[in-house]
């Protein structure tokens, strides 16, 4: 019980510490309602924020520390979770999609999701971009390259990674992702999907910045809907 209250607590600093109900932010143009609501595989009570992401995505490799920063604001019962996209395909968005797939599968996705970002835009260990010619690269990192990073990061065999990554487990992982974000209407990343009915990126909300409050907002509002929810008879 006691564990409880300071759970409901935790909630209700964390509402009424979000920005107030205001004007502000206009459905529609600031963010999008997702119809029909994608369903949630949660425990009653909680809310669940899905970054729509690519390793490869500059936008996303630039807002990864605002994201990182939103997570440490979050009350226990807000789940992260991050679906990786494929649709940039001259870009290599599939190789570092079915990368994450198989990270998650091996339990070490969490580990190495802040250094992915960084092999690929501050060391160059997997960079899409050739710096001198200011182009993409030519061959693009390939999934065997992708294997040999995460067995440099973590000691796993690059042939149990390769192994797994072709695996019918992730290839159904991979068919997930995209019907997800086919279903929430996602066409740029990053955008944060906000306990499947609510869809924010950073043009509809302004900046990065904008965006972590606009999401604090819409977590703030699904809490509120939910309490009621509760206790409507």
């Amino acid at each position: 019980m006691r564990l409880k209250i300071f759970a409901t607590l935790a909630v209700l600093c964390f509402v009424s510490s979000a920005p107030a109900l205001s004007p502000q932010w206009k459905e529609g143009k600031n963010y999008y309602s997702v119809t029909p609501a994608q369903p949630i595989n949660l425990p009653a009570g909680e809310i669940e924020v899905t970054e729509v992401f690519s390793y490869a995505c500059p936008a996303c490799n630039r807002f990864n520390p605002f994201m990182g920063r939103l997570r440490k604001t979050l009350p226990a019962r807000v789940v992260v979770d991050y679906v990786a996209a494929g649709f940039g395909t001259s870009e290599d968005w599939p190789v570092f999609q079915r990368g994450y797939y198989t990270a998650k599968d091996l339990g070490i996705a969490a580990k190495t999701h802040n250094p992915m970002f960084d092999a690929v835009w501050k060391s160059g260990q997997l960079a899409i971009l050739d710096p001198r010619k200011k182009r993409l690269k030519s061959p693009l990192p390939g999934i065997e390259d992708v294997a040999q990073w995460y067995h440099d990061q973590t000691g796993i065999r690059t042939e149990t990674f390769l192994s797994v990554a072709h695996s019918p487990e992730v290839n159904s992982q991979v068919r997930q992702a995209d019907s997800y974000i086919m279903a929430c209407q996602v066409d740029a990343t990053p955008t944060i999907i906000v306990d499947g009915r609510y869809r924010v990126d950073p043009v509809s909300a302004g900046d990065y910045s904008k965006m972590v409050a606009l999401v604090r907002w819409l977590i703030a509002r699904q809490t509120q809907r939910r309490s009621l929810d509760m206790h409507t008879p």
